[in-house]
């Protein structure tokens, strides 16, 4: 199995990780490492690629699988019952040792957002309509610091030349954001090539996070080393995940 490790100062506590497409079991269309359970994929393959990310990355516990519904929820994981069915949430924070959060994506932008000193981390799944709703600043108000306090990565997402949409979507964010426009291109077909990954950062910005980290990669474009559903339709999902572990010893 590949991941990417994001570059971002996290202090040494703190672990996180992006999966690719290879390294699993998944057949076609969902090949290899497809990470979600509710894309019409083999459940027993599932399960096989959630084994081999857990022993990959040494987890300390499986991860925190939420329902996303491309909305604004943060769920506190530190109050969440072991067991018990998958959170409806798009986002999750945790300040407790151990607690591997996670987001599925396959396109929308994955975030991780941490405090400097280590002790409290977040992931939120920022697709345009949760990013628009404000899964971002829902996010910054669990942690209940300043945002200088902060710092963020933003993981692979579909790139502005592949990301097209229609006037609604750019009303949406330039409603609450006038400098907001500045993500948007018009395109010859009369709609807009949309940079969803600015986006995001001009939300961040505004709430006082000014450490923002991650390099563009394109998930439309990059077929052989991530999913894309606007590419593929049917699909599987990777994985942003982060959590803090118990001592400060090893790398991250």
């Amino acid at each position: 199995m590949t991941v990417l490790r994001p570059e971002w100062p996290a202090a040494p506590r703190l672990r996180s990780a992006f999966t690719l497409r290879d390294g699993g079991v998944s057949a076609a269309p969902y090949r290899a490492c497809n990470l979600a359970a509710h894309v019409g994929d083999d459940a027993a393959a599932v399960a096989e690629n959630r084994r081999r990310l857990r022993a990959e990355l040494a987890l300390p516990a499986e991860p925190l699988w939420l329902a996303q519904v491309h909305g604004t929820e943060v769920l506190d994981a530190d109050r969440y019952a072991a067991g018990a069915a998958a959170p409806r949430a798009d986002a999750a924070i945790t300040r407790r040792a151990g607690c591997v959060l996670a987001v599925l994506v396959a396109d929308c932008l994955p975030v991780l957002i941490a405090r400097r000193d280590g002790t409290a981390v977040a992931v939120a799944h920022a697709g345009w309509r949760g990013l628009a709703a404000g899964v971002l600043e829902h996010t910054i108000a669990a942690f209940d610091c300043p945002g200088d306090a902060l710092q963020a990565w933003l993981g692979p997402a579909i790139g502005p030349a592949h990301f097209e949409v229609g006037a609604e979507v750019r009303a949406a964010f330039c409603a609450r954001q006038a400098q907001a426009e500045a993500a948007f291109a018009a395109n010859a077909r009369g709609r807009w090539q949309c940079d969803l990954r600015r986006l995001a950062g001009m939300r961040l910005r505004a709430l006082g996070v000014a450490s923002i980290h991650g390099r563009p990669r394109c998930t439309f474009a990059e077929s052989e080393s991530f999913y894309s559903f606007r590419r593929d339709g049917v699909t599987g999902r990777m994985a942003a995940l982060t959590w803090i572990v118990e001592s400060d010893a090893g790398t991250h």
